[in-house]
């Protein structure tokens, strides 16, 4: 008996095809809009890649994953300057002493900057969802 390409299921509409001796489901995943990814938002997929895999697959599979990733950099980027901001602004760290003291307002800020991304990382890219 020869067996069809394709089928459809008429009780659940799912259609299938041929695939050597066995019927396999088309499964499609639904179109997702795509966004270029910061360094936030790729820190947040690695992340869940290594941690957070039911997640991962059901943002995937939703098709809803680039935009969340989107939404977290964005996120993340705006507390990040927020956060330098208010570092720099409670340590002194002005324009004045960039004009006077560059070096030392350099390594100021290097400092501020290594600090903030560090509460991020902890706070919003590594949290427990």
């Amino acid at each position: 008996m020869e067996l069809k390409k394709h089928i459809t299921d008429e009780k659940t509409g799912i259609s299938y095809t041929l695939c050597g001796d066995y019927y396999l489901p088309d499964i499609v995943l639904p179109e997702e809009k795509y966004y270029e990814l910061g360094r936030f938002g790729r820190a947040k997929f690695r992340h869940l890649q290594q941690c957070h895999k039911v997640l991962l697959t059901s943002l995937r599979t939703s098709g809803t994953l680039n935009e969340y990733l989107h939404r977290v950099d964005e996120d993340c980027e705006e507390m990040f300057s927020r956060l330098v901001k208010q570092y720099a602004e409670r340590e002194g760290v002005t324009e004045q002493m960039k004009a006077d003291e560059m070096m030392k307002w350099l390594g100021l800020m290097n400092n501020i900057r290594s600090r903030a991304e560090e509460v991020i990382m902890r706070e919003y890219i590594y949290e427990e969802n």
